[in-house]
């Protein structure tokens, strides 16, 4: 188990991270990728459909996007889903477009009691029932597109760390896929040249022994806790070949 430091206001806290079952989160992305080959042009609706999937407490998940200065959903999963992100940019107030303006996460557990968003959370509980969110910023490699993944439950309190954690990286892994497909960046010849890389190739096999995940997994593996912690893939891969676990670490977040 790792312990990871989560920010609440003033105080800060050792939250535990359940991170054995790494091969669950390979799991969620090799989805991800097979949902993106069949995707077309849309990438975004495929990046909700697996984190409803992916984590059990989500009853409806969101994209929106900020594109000259306008709050759009381009993806959901549903349409209560799509009604519950029209009253945030109604209102011009709500979890989800705070975590794209201010970069940042936030796991609202009582949106009904939450005063940072009083007016959205009294609407979004007594019209669609929903009363806790996690919301994420996607970083979009364009200068002009920033959007954000939110994820909607009908209870209280509804999602644990490691639901956080996993929303994180489809968050992370799913803005780069979704790049590729909208922009057509072609990243082939960087992975084939990084899995050429002997040290990258070790920490490869060692989490592919102990986790049981495929070498294409266990890369994206790799690749996601390198995009997350801002370090460079090699570092990572030498961390992985030394200590044999790898690092993957919730951000630091408003709950």
């Amino acid at each position: 188990m790792k312990r990871t430091t989560k920010r609440t206001g003033d105080s800060t806290a050792q939250v535990p991270v359940e991170l054995d079952d790494l091969r669950t989160v390979a799991e969620a992305f090799a989805e991800l990728g097979a949902r993106l080959e069949h995707a077309g042009n849309d990438p975004f609706q495929a990046i909700t459909t697996v984190a409803r999937d992916q984590i059990p407490a989500t009853a409806g998940a969101s994209i929106t996007r900020l594109r000259e200065e306008r709050f759009v959903t381009v993806a959901s999963t549903d349409d209560r889903t799509r009604r519950a992100d029209h009253i945030q940019y109604e209102l011009g107030s709500g979890p989800c477009l705070d975590a794209i303006v201010e970069d940042t996460m936030y796991r609202p557990s009582d949106l009904r009691h939450d005063d940072r968003w009083p007016a959205y959370g009294r609407r979004v509980e007594e019209e669609l029932g929903f009363r806790s969110m996690l919301s994420y910023r996607m970083v979009m490699p364009v200068d002009d597109a920033v959007a954000g993944l939110n994820l909607y439950a009908d209870v209280t309190d509804a999602f644990n760390d490691r639901d956080a954690l996993v929303g994180l990286l489809l968050a992370t892994h799913g803005a780069q896929a979704a790049a590729v497909v909208h922009y057509g960046r072609h990243v082939e010849h960087l992975e084939k040249a990084l899995h050429t890389n002997r040290r990258i190739g070790v920490a490869v096999g060692v989490l592919m022994t102990t986790h049981k995940v495929t070498d294409e997994q266990a890369f994206d593996l790799l690749r996601i806790a390198s995009q997350n912690t801002n370090r460079k893939l090699a570092d990572v891969a030498s961390d992985v070949v030394e200590t044999g676990t790898l690092d993957v670490r919730l951000p630091t977040s408003s709950t």
